[in-house]
C-alpha cells in the first residue's frame, strides 16, 4: 500500500518553469551588458509564443550599460519591450536600497523607481540586498506590494545572495525563507551568482526551505564551475518552481544553463516544461550569428565561456573575475593574480563573510588587490571597504575582525541601521534631484535615471538632445558650446 502511494506520488504533474536570461543576465555575464535594444526587438514576437515563465529583460546592470556605453534610454527599451511580449511576464533585477545604483536611496526614490518600472512593463521585480540584510529590502517590497494592491499589477520577488561560509547554514536559509514570506513577498529566489551551489547541496536547501516556507522558490546560478545543469536537476528533483536558462548561444560559461538543454532533460518526466524544441530552435537560431558577431569583435572573449571549477574554492563571481584581471593589468600586476585570489577569502572573512555579489564583490575584490599590491594588508582601504566597516551597507551575518576595524577607522563610530539611515539617506531626496536636473527632463523618469547615474544621465541627456537638434556631437566644441548641426 505504502508503495502504490509512493508510485502515486512520484507520477504527480509539476512542470518547471523557465525563465529566459537572454535579454538580461545572459548578456551582462558574457558580453559585458552590450546587447543594444535592436537586436532584441525582432526576436520578442517569437519568444513570446514559447511559454516561458518569464523573461528577464531589465535591472542588474542593463540600465547603467544603457545609458553609459549604448546611447540608449533603458526606459524606452522597456517600453518597447512590453510593446512586443503581449503574453509573457517581464522580470527585473533590482538591488534593494540602492536601486539599480551604488548607493543607498531614500525611500521616495525606492518607491518612485518601482511605480515607474510597473508602470513601463515590469510585471515581477526581483529584489536583493549584497548582505542579505532584508531591512534593505523592505521599501521596495512594500512598493511593489503598493501597486499590485492599487492597481493589481506587479509582483515581489525577494532573492538570497547564495553563499559559502560557517554563518551559511541550511537553519539560515530556511530561516531566511519565512522571514521573506513574513515581509510580504510573492516568491523567493536563490540567487547564485558565481555557480557554488552543487547539485545533493541544492537538493537538501531547496527541501529545507520548503518545509518554511508555501512561496514558490525560484532558482539562479551560474555555469561557471561546471555544475549548473546538474544542480537545476537536483533543485527541480527537490520542488524548486522555477529555474532561469538562457539560449544556447548565449549560455554556459559565466552565463547560465542552456534553456533547450534543460527542456530536454525534463521532456516526458513529471517536470515536463512542455516548451517546444523546434520554436526555441528559431530563437537559438536567430542568437547565432550574433554570438559570431561578438566573438569576431572581441566583445564576447573565449575565456568566459569555459568552466573554472576553482570559482568553488575562491567564490569569485566570473564578472568580479574579469574585472580584477583588467585592475592587475592597468598596474603591470597580471603576476600577483594567484596571489589577490588567495587574499580573497581573507579579506571576505575579515568583514564578516558578506555573499560576493555587486557592489560588495566589487568591494572585497578591489581591496585584495590593495593588500597585495601594497604588501602590507589594510596599509590603504578604499572608500568602499570603510563604509562596509562602518555598517553603511547593512549588517553581515558575521562580526567584522575588529583589529581590522581598528586599523582602517580607528575610533569611528560604527553604525547598526539600515542602509538608508546609515548614510543618511532616510529624508526624501527627490525634489531635491528634480530641481538639480530640471533643464535636461523630458519625462518623470529622466528623473529617476539621473538619481541612480547623474554624470553619466546628464552626458546621456545631452547627446539625446543633439540627435533630437540634428546636432553632430562629434563636431561639436562643447567647452565653447557650438553645435554645429
Amino acid at each position: 500500500m505504502a508503495e502504490d502511494k509512493k508510485k502515486e506520488k512520484s507520477v504527480e504533474k509539476k512542470p518547471v518553469g523557465i525563465m529566459e536570461t537572454v535579454l538580461r543576465d545572459a548578456h551582462q555575464s558574457l558580453i559585458a551588458t552590450r546587447m543594444p535594444t535592436e537586436i532584441m526587438l525582432p526576436i520578442v514576437d517569437k519568444m513570446d509564443q514559447i511559454g516561458y515563465h518569464s523573461i528577464e529583460c531589465w535591472g542588474g546592470a542593463t540600465f547603467d550599460a544603457s545609458l553609459r556605453f549604448l546611447k540608449e534610454d533603458p526606459w524606452e527599451r522597456l517600453r518597447k519591450l512590453k510593446d512586443g511580449f503581449k503574453k509573457t511576464k517581464l522580470q527585473m533585477l533590482f538591488r534593494g536600497q540602492n536601486i539599480l545604483g551604488y548607493r543607498p536611496y531614500a525611500d521616495d526614490v525606492v518607491n518612485a523607481f518601482v511605480e515607474k518600472s510597473i508602470a513601463n512593463g515590469i510585471d515581477i521585480i526581483r529584489i536583493f540586498d549584497c548582505l542579505n540584510d532584508l531591512r534593505n529590502l523592505q521599501a521596495a517590497v512594500d512598493a511593489t506590494n503598493r501597486v499590485k494592491k492599487q492597481e493589481g499589477r506587479g509582483s515581489t520577488q525577494v532573492a538570497l545572495s547564495y553563499t559559502l561560509g560557517d554563518a551559511y547554514t541550511l537553519e539560515y536559509w530556511a530561516d531566511m525563507a519565512k522571514k521573506i514570506e513574513d515581509m510580504g513577498a510573492d516568491s523567493i529566489c536563490i540567487k547564485d551568482m558565481a555557480g557554488l551551489l552543487l547539485p545533493y547541496r541544492a537538493e537538501e536547501l531547496i527541501k529545507a526551505m520548503k518545509e518554511n516556507t508555501k512561496l514558490p522558490i525560484q532558482l539562479h546560478t551560474h555555469y561557471t564551475s561546471g555544475e549548473a545543469s546538474m544542480t537545476y536537476l537536483k533543485a527541480v528533483e527537490a520542488g524548486v518552481d522555477v529555474i532561469d536558462c538562457a539560449i544556447s548561444p548565449f549560455a554556459l560559461g559565466t552565463s547560465q544553463p542552456a534553456t533547450e538543454v534543460m527542456v530536454e532533460a525534463f521532456k516526458g518526466t513529471p517536470y515536463d516544461t512542455g516548451l517546444s524544441q523546434t520554436k526555441l530552435a528559431e530563437i537559438a537560431d536567430y542568437f547565432r550569428p550574433y554570438r559570431e558577431e561578438c566573438i569576431e569583435s572581441g566583445l564576447m572573449s573565449t575565456k568566459v565561456l569555459g568552466v573554472n571549477i576553482k570559482t568553488l574554492l575562491y567564490q569569485v563571481p566570473g564578472g568580479m573575475l574579469s574585472n580584477m584581471v583588467s585592475q592587475l593589468k592597468e598596474q603591470n600586476a597580471e603576476d600577483k593574480y594567484q596571489e589577490v585570489l588567495e587574499e580573497i577569502p581573507r579579506v571576505r572573512k575579515d568583514c564578516g563573510e558578506p555573499p560576493l555579489v555587486t557592489p560588495s564583490s566589487q568591494i572585497v575584490g578591489t581591496q585584495a588587490i590593495f593588500n597585495v599590491l601594497m604588501g602590507e594588508r589594510y596599509k590603504m582601504a578604499t572608500g568602499e571597504f570603510k563604509d562596509l566597516l562602518r555598517g553603511n551597507y547593512g549588517q553581515t551575518v558575521k562580526p567584522m575582525s575588529e583589529d581590522v576595524i581598528k586599523k582602517v577607522i580607528p575610533g569611528e563610530k560604527r553604525s547598526t541601521a539600515r542602509s538608508a539611515e546609515a548614510t543618511g539617506h532616510d529624508k526624501p531626496e527627490l525634489e531635491t534631484l528634480e530641481s538639480e536636473m530640471k533643464q535636461y527632463k523630458q519625462q518623470d523618469e529622466d528623473v529617476l535615471s539621473y538619481a541612480l547615474f547623474p554624470q553619466v544621465a546628464v552626458d546621456f541627456f545631452k547627446y539625446r538632445e543633439a540627435q533630437q537638434s540634428k546636432v553632430d556631437l562629434k563636431k561639436a566644441n562643447t567647452e565653447a558650446g557650438a553645435y554645429p548641426v
